[in-house]
């Protein structure tokens, strides 16, 4: 991730010497300490232990990471692990090359989006292309989250895709008059994604890495794809 000791130190409120300490093997860290690693990557914990970081391998966090400009194309707040996992597993079968982060309270979400608390360290232009938000959540509900956010100025902006139980979840008027961009029903997955993405407010795109020189299952070489 091109992160220097001292960088990732701050950010994870942890000594420098404890890190490099980490790094070279001479020191096992505290569980603690690895959730404050973890948060200061922008991972979860099992991105963090996780062996598949190549080309296209979206985890429940960034993809890798890009020199520190910190940004973030999808910020999913969803409190159920179950339905994160989902979420990541469907980009990944569809070799959704975005980065993905995840949060599992409104709270948090907040503090991603504005660069505060644990996230004082995130600059606020590099907010999230697009969010991700259920609507139950912990701390903070969903219907905060999306008010806070269409509110602000300086975030009004970003489009907030609500995830919702069905067609007819009674939240839907309200998240509408709140400023929601667009509605998919749970268990999301890549198609459903990818039809509303084109009503929304967007300056990216979907990207879909193809490693150089990689075979497909006739056998033959495919280029670098991007849709």
């Amino acid at each position: 991730m091109r992160i220097s000791q001292e960088e990732l130190a701050d950010r994870a409120g942890l000594h420098r010497t404890y890190i490099a300490d980490i790094e070279r093997g001479a020191r096992n860290p505290s569980l603690k300490s690895i959730e404050k690693i973890a948060k200061a990557l922008q991972l979860s914990i099992a991105a963090l232990f996780s062996p598949s970081n190549g080309p296209g391998a979206t985890q429940v966090a960034n993809l890798p990471y890009d020199g520190g400009n910190e940004l973030v194309d999808i910020l999913l707040v969803v409190n159920d692990r179950n339905d994160a996992e989902l979420v990541v597993s469907a980009f990944k079968r569809a070799h959704l090359g975005n980065r993905v982060h995840w949060v599992r309270d409104g709270a948090e979400a907040l503090a991603f989006v504005f660069g505060t608390g644990a996230y004082a360290y995130r600059r606020l232009e590099n907010r999230p292309n697009v969010v991700l938000l259920d609507l139950n959540l912990p701390k903070v509900d969903g219907m905060e989250v999306l008010r806070r956010i269409k509110s602000d100025e300086r975030t009004s902006m970003i489009p907030v895709v609500i995830l919702t139980v069905s067609n007819h979840d009674r939240d839907m008027t309200g998240s509408r008059r709140l400023g929601a961009d667009a509605y998919i029903v749970k268990p999301v997955d890549f198609h459903r994604f990818s039809q509303v993405t084109p009503h929304l407010n967007f300056s990216w795109m979907l990207l879909k890495p193809v490693a150089t020189g990689m075979q497909g299952a006739d056998g033959r070489k495919r280029s670098d794809e991007r849709n």
